[in-house]
């Protein structure tokens, strides 16, 4: 095992830990297939210059400008032969992101280029390629339905399934290839699919398969599946909070439709149950004034709870669903790193049980009680905080999120339960210690 790799963090494993130090996963980008980027580097040194360290690669080719991973001949596509192209944007992007120390989050199987009028140009599709017929693999030619039908039985290949075993060796064949590229470097995680409704014998024989060939090369990997529902309690997601032998982390970005207080239960509930502990990723946190899943107050509020709820990464989705890495995200990714670096975070926990006369959705707190509390405010609402574990006097730093800046402290007698309350309306936190 590579112990500057990504991996659980000995000390906490609700978090990551990377080049044996713990660590915060923040980011946002453009794009979820970020490899196809033109001006990549450009975008990955902007995500660093706030504090972001955390982006998304679908292993998507739909966009206009993308290039699929197979190599084109007479007007079809050649399965037995590589598109270099496609394969030198996902190397370049590989080095890119571990010299930045940015970890990379990699989604296997990118759903949605599977269905509709994607899987219609897609090269797996038996009338886009010259290798396999559509009798010999079994796959169809038109898929017109929403992903969420589970009408390509693309994704029922597995021998547990449905055996289609020519469909599956190039399937075999291009997991082959990405793991060529991906298991060199130690800044990588594995998510099986997007929002996948369909049996959870695929994820599983991909996470088994790339767990299989990563301990071939001496390498440790980590995995995880992402659902479609976004109700965290549904049965989907049991195959993933179920199983830690095969999954040894949980995305749970689809609890990010969810907004105020119901958007914290949910992932609090899960948080609490999961067993063993392992770090709940958000590599998609929706909510945009441009898109339909929340307003950009959502997304904004979700990116803070998902932080002060104690889990493990936050990412803002791409436009028009999410903020992406416009300056609303940059904004709040800075302010976030400006706070969590000050803090012991590792050692806290969610502790609403502190907090009296809270509006809802008007406070939420992390803490390690006695030694120092952080408190997120989404709009500037004065809350109670009980400092009965704290002795002597302790410091409150005002952080204006909006403006990333430090904005006065005060000091707070300890002992007792005081009330806080922001200097001015908006997204604000405070830091408490000694």
């Amino acid at each position: 095992m590579n112990p500057d790799c990504i991996r659980i963090y000995e000390d906490n494993p609700r978090y990551w830990q990377y080049k044996g130090k713990p660590v915060l996963l923040l980011g946002g980008s453009v794009e979820d297939n970020l490899f196809q980027l033109p001006n990549l580097e450009e975008h990955l040194d902007l995500l660093n210059s706030v504090g972001g360290n955390y982006v998304r690669c679908t292993m998507s080719c739909r966009d206009k400008g993308d290039v699929w991973p197979f190599k084109p001949v007479n007007g079809k596509y050649d399965l037995d032969q590589w598109n270099d192209a496609c394969w030198q944007r996902f190397g370049r992007f590989l080095a890119l992101t571990a010299e930045r120390d940015i970890i990379v989050q990699i989604e296997v199987w990118a759903t949605f280029d599977f269905y509709r009028g994607v899987w219609a140009v897609n090269p797996f599709n038996p009338k886009n390629n010259r290798t396999y017929s559509a009798a010999e693999s079994g796959l169809p030619e038109v898929v017109d339905s929403h992903p969420t039908k589970t009408e390509n039985n693309f994704f029922w290949s597995v021998p547990e399934a449905n055996n289609q075993k020519i469909a599956l060796h190039y399937q075999q064949r291009f997991v082959d290839k990405l793991l060529s590229y991906s298991l060199d470097y130690g800044n990588v995680l594995y998510c099986m699919d997007n929002e996948t409704s369909v049996t959870p014998l695929w994820g599983a024989y991909w996470a088994d398969t790339i767990k299989a060939k990563a301990e071939e090369v001496g390498a440790t990997v980590e995995t995880t599946e992402m659902w479609d529902k976004w109700d965290l309690s549904h049965e989907q997601h049991k195959a993933t909070f179920d199983h830690p032998e095969r999954y040894s982390f949980c995305d749970i970005s689809q609890n990010n439709h969810l907004s105020g207080e119901e958007h914290w239960e949910n992932a609090q509930q899960i948080r609490a149950k999961i067993s063993p502990i392992r770090p709940l990723n958000n590599v998609k946190i929706y909510g945009s004034d441009e898109g339909h899943f929340g307003t950009t107050r959502d997304g904004l509020e979700r990116f803070w709870r998902n932080i002060f709820g104690g889990l493990a990464s936050a990412r803002f989705h791409r436009p028009p669903s999410g903020q992406g890495l416009n300056e609303h995200a940059r904004t709040h990714i800075k302010s976030a790193r400006m706070l969590t670096d000050r803090m012991d975070l590792f050692t806290c926990e969610p502790h609403n049980d502190l907090l009296t006369n809270r509006k809802e959705n008007g406070a939420y707190v992390i803490a390690n009680p006695g030694a120092e509390y952080a408190l997120y405010f989404p709009n500037g609402e004065p809350t109670d905080l009980d400092l009965g574990h704290a002795e002597g006097a302790m410091k409150a730093k005002w952080l204006d999120i909006a403006q990333s800046r430090w904005a006065g402290e005060e000091t707070l007698e300890c002992g007792r339960t005081v009330r806080l309350s922001p200097p001015g309306s908006g997204h604000w936190a405070v830091w408490i210690s000694r």
